[in-house]
């Protein structure tokens, strides 16, 4: 397999991380060697302390149009279990990231595309994006998270109507919703997306990280069990450079700057 028959391709312009999912005759339906392309991917981004923001994008028309169906037709149950336990790898290992991971979608979003999508911690999205979940439309339940990160977005009620009924979203829908934190003309999209992550990747690494763990597990915590979990973030993030950093940057009148360390 040559570098342009890749299913995913990384790239790296100082501390972004770009991941493309590139299978744009199919839309960018993910199959399992994206999948396992995308694990491998997404290992190698969790042992890297250089990078410092991650992008998720599609090539082509869409950012990713669902599961290929092709690896389910012949045997669904076998197919399913070979694309599901590097998929939901992947995403417990960008969950995990310090650095911030942003969804640059455009096209389409849909079925596990649209799950995806979810997982990120910023969407910026293109006019005209189409989402939809899609499950429901082929007799199946949904996957890669949806049903965690779903009703946290949008609640349970609306999570359920997006679920159940398969309706196509509109991107003024998703920003309405909450699905997605910016939609962007579509020939703005890359330049948006792209100083959303310069400005991250220059951020206090450690300190989004424990953030973003600290937001995802405050659903599953009483009161007193997340400002356990605060005061042992802070306290993590004291000893760090950048929070001395930013310390001193405040008393000295200027703006920090954050190494990531």
């Amino acid at each position: 397999m040559t570098p342009t028959e890749a299913p995913l391709e990384v790239l790296r312009e100082g501390a972004v991380a770009t991941l493309r999912f590139a299978r744009p005759a199919a839309l960018n339906a993910i199959d399992v060697p994206m999948a396992q392309a995308l694990l491998a991917a997404v290992q190698q981004l969790a042992a890297d302390t250089g990078v410092r923001a991650v992008v998720l994008c599609g090539a082509g028309k869409a950012f990713m149009a669902g599961g290929d169906l092709a690896t389910l037709r012949a045997d669904p149950v076998q197919g399913a279990a070979d694309l599901l336990g590097p998929l939901n790898a992947a995403v417990q290992l960008l969950a995990g990231l310090n650095a911030p991971v942003i969804a640059k979608v455009h096209g389409a979003a849909a079925g596990a595309g649209l799950s995806l999508m979810l997982q990120a911690d910023f969407v910026v999205a293109a006019e005209g994006t189409r989402f939809n979940l899609a499950y429901i439309n082929l007799g199946t339940s949904c996957d890669v998270g949806a049903s965690w990160a779903l009703p946290r977005l949008v609640g349970l009620r609306q999570a359920l109507e997006i679920a159940l009924l398969g309706e196509t979203l509109s991107s003024a829908d998703a920003l309405r919703l909450g699905l997605v934190n910016r939609v962007v003309p579509a020939a703005h999209l890359d330049e948006v997306a792209g100083e959303l992550a310069a400005r991250l990747a220059q951020g206090p690494t450690l300190a989004y990280g424990a953030m973003k763990r600290l937001m995802r597990a405050s659903f599953d915590r009483n009161l007193e069990t997340q400002l356990q979990a605060e005061t042992t973030a802070f306290l993590g993030c004291a000893a760090s450079a950048d929070m001395r950093a930013g310390i001193e940057a405040f008393f000295a009148r200027q703006a920090p700057e954050f190494s990531g360390r």
